[in-house]
């Protein structure tokens, strides 16, 4: 048992989604300890904060990241791309008896936790939950809530748009580091998409309306699959905010409030079917980085007061009572209505 079991590891701590996590957990009473790989970034975030602990470690160096967990119970990994930090990390974390959670939308890094940590985190019964954010996790929570006492389902669909995309220089380095083929599921196992990808109209709720989307597949994909008897997965993204992204002298997100969200709005579809029946969710709110705060911490303090159901790499609504969790998530930060 750890002495300090509030404290909470924020692994990039002074990047875009790490600065929402901060705040998060103090508002929630929990005490972040300030951790990432950029000793003078850190240091400049940590002035703001000067009560807290601050832990500069690399995932080059296993044994800085062995003391930057020391004394705490869970470590949220905010640092992308998750292709590089989050198998040293996760490994840390499970080697110190640490539950790992990350805001990952890497197919590939959610597919690698699978892989090397299952058996690990198991043994040392510990939670690694990878894509515990707005990409994977949310949408996992969304079909999980929507399946529920299904034994079987045939498809489950989900749709994202945003009305703009101001991506952060995290998202870009990402999204340059991830050429990895994007996965759906066909016939119940992980396949590529089709190339090129299929583009279909979706109507999503106003002011958002009909769009066009293409499929572009996230985290999702693999957290759902990896727990959900279905036999088809497929994602579609609107194609408006892909253009945003795309350029690349669209500005990164400025704040709009006291809160430093951006006033960037989205909203997702999940719709899932079996034999006939049809139900889902819709969720809307602002800044998708932002509302990736919310969602990890949540998960973090369910870790941390024992309403978890497993240990081990997991989906999120494996672990989680899905609904019970987007319950807790809903009208504030997001508004959640029943398809």
């Amino acid at each position: 048992m750890h002495a300090l079991p509030h404290r909470v590891v924020v692994y990039g701590a002074y990047g875009h989604t790490g600065r929402f996590v901060t705040a998060e957990l103090l508002r929630r009473g929990l005490e972040p300890i300030l951790s990432g790989r950029d000793p003078e970034k850190l240091a400049s975030f940590a002035a703001a904060h000067p009560a807290l602990e601050v832990r500069a470690a690399s995932v080059d160096d296993p044994e800085s990241l062995m003391k930057a967990l020391a004394g705490a119970s869970v470590v949220i990994n905010c640092a992308g791309p998750f292709l590089d930090t989050a198998g040293p990390l996760a490994t840390a974390a499970v080697r110190s008896g640490v539950h790992y959670l990350d805001v990952s939308a890497e197919q590939a890094a959610v597919q690698e936790r699978y892989r090397d940590h299952g058996e690990t985190a198991r043994a040392a019964g510990v939670a690694v939950v990878p894509a515990m954010a707005f990409y994977g996790g949310l949408a996992d929570l969304m079909a999980t809530a929507a399946v529920a006492g299904w034994t079987s389902i045939d498809e489950i669909t989900v749709a994202v748009a945003l009305d703009r995309w101001w991506p952060t220089e995290g998202t870009r380095r990402t999204g340059a580091r991830n050429t990895a083929p994007r996965l759906a599921v066909a016939g119940g196992r992980l396949a590529p998409i089709t190339t090129p990808p299929q583009v279909r109209e979706w109507r999503f709720p106003e002011p958002f309306g009909e769009q066009q989307t293409v499929e572009l597949p996230f985290s999702e994909i693999v957290s759902m699959a990896a727990h959900l008897p279905v036999s088809t997965i497929r994602s579609f993204f609107a194609t408006g905010p892909l253009q945003d992204l795309r350029d690349p002298s669209t500005p990164a997100p400025e704040a709009v409030d006291g809160t430093g969200r951006s006033a960037q709005r989205f909203v997702v579809d999940v719709v899932a079917t079996s034999g006939g029946q049809e139900r889902g969710f819709t969720v809307s709110g602002q800044d998708i980085y932002a509302a990736s705060a919310p969602i990890v911490v949540e998960a973090a303090v369910r870790l941390l007061t024992g309403r978890s159901t497993t240990v081990g790499v997991a989906a999120p609504g494996e672990l989680f009572d899905a609904a019970d969790m987007l319950d807790a998530l809903s009208p504030d930060p997001l508004t959640i209505v029943r398809r």
